[in-house]
């Protein structure tokens, strides 16, 4: 007799993105996904005993090596790709502080980019995904969420 299987149990992928614009134009990174190229704002993942706003910094940092400082939630998206993979993503605006002199940017960055909004929905097929544009136009449109809707840290007792 054999076990039965049990599903592996569901859960998203906790993202973060940085949205930081100068003028009109958005920081934006060129990477390779499946051998296409796409644009997506500076994103990863969360990691383990990092907050939300530490992730983003971090991440900002590794793919265009500016420091961002987040200064507000723009909006939770939830998204599934076609294979089935959920992503939950955090996207904070903020500023700029500067860019680290010498900073190598990971790898799997091939070019960092300042683009307008007109230039991300001229081809909405060169997007990582949906949401990238979506974070944009609520970006553009005032939308933030209260300060205190992220919990910056939770210790177990």
């Amino acid at each position: 007799m054999t076990a039965i299987e049990q599903p592996a149990p569901w859960y998203p992928h906790v993202t973060v993105a940085a949205i930081a614009r100068h003028h009109d134009r958005y920081l934006m990174v060129k990477e390779r996904i499946l051998g296409n190229p796409v644009l997506n704002q500076p994103a990863g993942h969360l990691e383990e005993h990092e907050t939300l706003q530490e992730a983003v910094i971090r991440e900002c940092l590794e793919e265009t090596g500016w420091q961002f400082e987040p200064e507000g939630l723009v909006g939770i998206y939830y998204m599934q790709n076609r294979t089935g993979i959920s992503y939950l993503r955090f996207a904070f605006c903020g500023t700029l502080l500067g860019k680290v002199a010498g900073h190598e940017i990971d790898t799997q960055i091939e070019e960092v980019l300042w683009l307008n909004r007109a230039a991300l929905a001229e081809n909405p097929d060169r997007l990582r995904n949906r949401i990238v544009l979506q974070c944009v136009d609520d970006f553009e449109s005032g939308k933030r969420l209260p300060e205190d809707a992220i919990l910056q840290t939770v210790q177990n007792d």
